[in-house]
């Protein structure tokens, strides 16, 4: 299959936009303030970003509830400042990804106003309604807000309309539409001209929320798996160095649908969780006994995370690719009952594995999770993941000149920095930086480079792992925790990276947290 030349040595940057940095002192993050920062990302080697949503809402969901799928929301800026922003990511060799809220809007949308109408109109099907004001569907409908007679179905909050796309299987005729229905088509043309729309803008593809949601009643997938595949052949025709990158979880499915990349992250399966997000937890997490596999008391299970990955690389295999990112505006920041030095670690383990890696804004400095934050704006728990960029150690940590008590979400003014950071050679933030140049200067450490785990044993502890192709051979080898730990290695290697560890006598020793990476000489 087809793939954007690009990505087989991509990094990408993933930035929440009202968190970044704010460019013209109202507290919040805007596409100006990311222009601004765009040679930071390219010193760092970052060449690709994901902007989270940026488009005009009523915010009950951060974005994710979009009233005007064509306007940048006006405390972000402008259209303009969104092409502003991709003529300038292009100049310093940075592909600009955008969100694309695919499966529902919000209440606040015309669309929506038009089809809550009890008159039949052209947008009267553009949402899934019941045909009866007590007739639900698994929980999923929402009655009472509108005057038309029926309920509609929700996709995630109750404010999140499902737009209709269609029904795999039909159970109730009376108000249930088939994918190829009309009206359905109408819709997804509707979302195919707004990516178009952002394309002719300057953006480089998509990264889809909520990717596997859009067919109800698709028991076997079959559906869904349609409706993307028909969208890849027209990026594949018309759009070929565009990407297209999904929210499923579940590789093997996503890539069989047609995107070029899926993230393995929280949900669906579980093999992500046992890297890095089962800190604390039962013994048993997700089914599976032990807690991270990055956790310094080692009492996580490499096998836990193989079990899961593995099925999914042999499947997506020259097809798409596997994304393992530092983590996301939905989850605890990497950085949350970790010290600097484990992070690093994590960041020496996601740098040098196949696929294409992303990274959280901030985690590249190892910046606070925040709990017990009061929500904001439907981020709920989540909230603590989304504070903003520390950029500076003076007023609002860099990140605005606005009064502390207008910021979006407050900062932690006393933690970690970048200014702090690029003044330290051994800093997080250097650490990555030089994980990415190294990772960028070989195609066996890249995108397409082959895996194969070497040490299995005693719980997969030190983490060991070989990267190659045809032309380079990589060792990698990391001990996530608090104590010593060695390996053997046949062969002539060179120390291509390493901190804490190195390679003597055919054996590479590690300090607590330590990691080398070895070229095969």
């Amino acid at each position: 299959m087809k793939q954007p030349s690009w990505l087989k040595d991509a990094v990408f940057y993933n930035i929440y936009p009202q968190s970044f940095y704010d460019s013209n002192a109202d507290g919040i993050g805007d596409l100006p303030g990311i222009t601004q920062k765009l040679p930071y990302l390219r010193e760092l080697g970052f060449n690709a970003v994901w902007l989270n949503p940026f488009y005009a809402s009523p915010f009950r969901d951060a974005g994710y509830d979009i009233a005007d799928f064509y306007r940048v929301a006006p405390r972000y800026g402008t259209n303009d400042d969104f092409a502003a922003l991709c003529r300038a990511a292009h100049e310093q060799g940075i592909r600009v990804v955008v969100d694309l809220v695919a499966g529902h809007t919000a209440l606040e949308c015309e669309w929506f106003q038009k089809s809550a109408q009890p008159e039949k109109n052209e947008f009267s099907n553009r949402y899934i309604w019941t045909d009866d004001w007590q007739k639900d569907y698994h929980g999923m409908g929402v009655g009472g807000l509108a005057t038309r007679n029926g309920m509609f179905l929700r996709n995630f909050f109750y404010c999140q309309p499902a737009l209709n796309y269609g029904f795999k299987q039909i159970d109730d005729p009376a108000w249930q539409l088939p994918m190829d229905h009309p009206d359905c088509r109408a819709t997804k043309q509707a979302l195919l001209d707004i990516m178009e729309f952002w394309l002719a803008l300057g953006a480089d593809g998509f990264r889809v929320d909520m990717a596997s949601s859009l067919i109800k009643n698709d028991p076997d997938g079959s559906g869904i798996r349609a409706f993307w595949q028909e969208i890849r052949q027209m990026f594949d025709e018309k759009h070929p160095e565009c990407v297209l990158i999904s929210e499923w979880s579940y590789p093997e499915r996503a890539i069989a649908a047609g995107f070029h990349i899926d993230f393995m992250i929280h949900f669906n399966l579980a093999g992500y969780t046992s890297l890095f997000r089962a800190e604390n937890r039962p013994q048993e997490c997700n089914g599976f006994p032990g807690n991270s596999l990055f956790q310094k008391d080692g009492n996580g299970c490499l096998e836990n995370f193989l079990r899961d990955y593995a099925r999914q690389y042999a499947a997506t295999d020259g097809r798409g690719y596997i994304s393992l990112p530092t983590g996301n505006h939905d989850m605890p920041r990497l950085a949350y009952h970790r010290t600097l030095p484990e992070v690093a670690d994590c960041f020496a383990f996601l740098l040098t594995m196949p696929g294409v890696p992303f990274v959280y804004y901030g985690d590249e400095i190892g910046m606070p999770y925040i709990p017990e934050l009061p929500s904001k704006e439907g981020g709920f728990s989540r909230t603590g993941a989304r504070t903003p960029m520390q950029w500076t150690n003076g007023k609002n940590a860099g990140f605005s000149e606005a009064s502390a008590d207008a910021l979006y979400l407050p900062v932690d003014e006393h933690g970690v920095s970048v200014q702090t950071q690029m003044a330290q050679d051994d800093s997080l933030l250097r650490t990555v930086q030089r994980l990415i140049a190294l990772r960028k200067s070989s195609l066996a450490l890249c995108a397409d480079g082959r895996v194969e785990f070497l040490n299995r044993r005693h719980g997969g502890y030190p983490i060991v792992y070989r990267r190659y192709d045809e032309h380079e051979e990589f060792v990698v080898c990391i001990d996530p925790l608090d104590e010593p730990r060695e390996y053997a290695l046949d062969g002539k290697w060179e120390t291509a990276l390493a901190h804490g560890a190195e390679f003597k006598n055919g054996t590479v020793q590690m300090q607590p947290f330590g990691y080398a990476i070895l070229k095969k000489a």
